[in-house]
């Protein structure tokens, strides 16, 4: 039996956020005796490469860049090395599921930033949805509360450097390749924690089983970057995107299975009213009639 396009889409889109839920789960496992800087630089190394590769083939290197898509270029890479910091340090501290959850506020955020950079319109109903989303955050993150841990701060500050590094995508032109953008992103994410790592002069000896869960991690960011690239070319974006929270369910199960974590109720109920939150603007997104094929950008993290 042939798949239509959007079926494929969907499956495509699962796996990509299979591919990025194990990464993070196998950056997670090194917390603890690996230095995070030292992980991501070394992380970066063979993905720089990979990348470099498919960049080549593709012929990326061959291709100009303009000066205002140059400059969009440096704020994603900026909003990219700080939302990577802050993603995995909040992932080195806290369960997987709790900072997937919190990830999951991000087209939330940018649909509001959007509004407010771009002066796109989003209407009442999508702004309640908004609102009602952060709520849902909130009951994730807890402020105040008895379990409240302070590394969900910054789980709320890479949603907030991810955005920054989004919208400065949106703004690159069709002409600019986004594997030359991609190769940037990489590079300069594993140059700003190898400088960081020099400075900190934390180095540890790595064992075999560290260098393969480093090696497998940045296997599974290309794969999901692969996926993500085939997505946005099969199938209609307002019915695959939907799809990308099932990331949950991978962070709820490889949590459960890998760290002995299973989030409270009221994380449950906060992420659940993120993820309806986030369909329902989608599904104001397809209803109006604004769905976009965004360039496709690997997400280090």
């Amino acid at each position: 039996m042939k798949l239509s396009d959007n079926t494929i889409g969907a499956l495509l889109m699962m796996a990509s956020m299979a591919a990025y839920t194990l990464n993070d789960t196998l950056m997670k496992s090194l917390s603890g005796h690996v230095p995070l800087f030292q992980v991501i630089f070394l992380r970066g190394c063979l993905t720089s490469t990979a990348v470099a590769v498919i960049a080549w083939r593709m012929g990326a290197f061959s291709k100009r860049v303009s000066p205002k898509d140059a400059r969009a270029i440096f704020l994603r890479v900026l909003g990219e090395v700080a939302g990577t910091y802050f993603f995995l340090t909040a992932l080195y501290h806290m369960p997987l599921a709790n900072v997937t959850s919190i990830l999951q506020a991000l087209p939330l955020a940018i649909t509001l930033s959007a509004a407010l950079v771009f002066r796109e319109k989003i209407g009442i109903q999508r702004l309640g949805a908004i609102l009602v989303g952060f709520v849902g955050v909130m009951l994730i993150v807890r402020p105040g509360a008895d379990g409240f841990n302070s590394y969900a701060l910054y789980g709320l500050a890479a949603v907030g450097c991810l955005t920054l590094r989004d919208l400065a995508t949106r703004s690159l032109s069709r002409e600019t390749s986004s594997m030359l953008v991609t190769f940037a992103t990489s590079v300069a994410v594993m140059s700003a924690f190898g400088l960081g790592h020099v400075v900190s002069g934390d180095w540890v000896p790595l064992g075999r089983s560290d260098w393969l869960t480093i090696g497998g991690a940045a296997t599974l960011i290309v794969g999901g970057y692969l996926s993500s690239i085939m997505v946005v070319r099969v199938g209609d974006i307002g019915f695959t995107a939907p799809f990308r929270y099932t990331a949950i369910l991978w962070a709820l199960l490889l949590g459960w299975l890998v760290f002995g974590d299973w989030p409270m109720p009221i994380v449950l109920v906060g992420a659940g009213i993120v993820v309806a939150s986030g369909l329902f603007t989608l599904y104001r997104e397809a209803r109006l009639g604004r769905k976009r094929r965004p360039v496709p950008v690997l997400r280090p993290r």
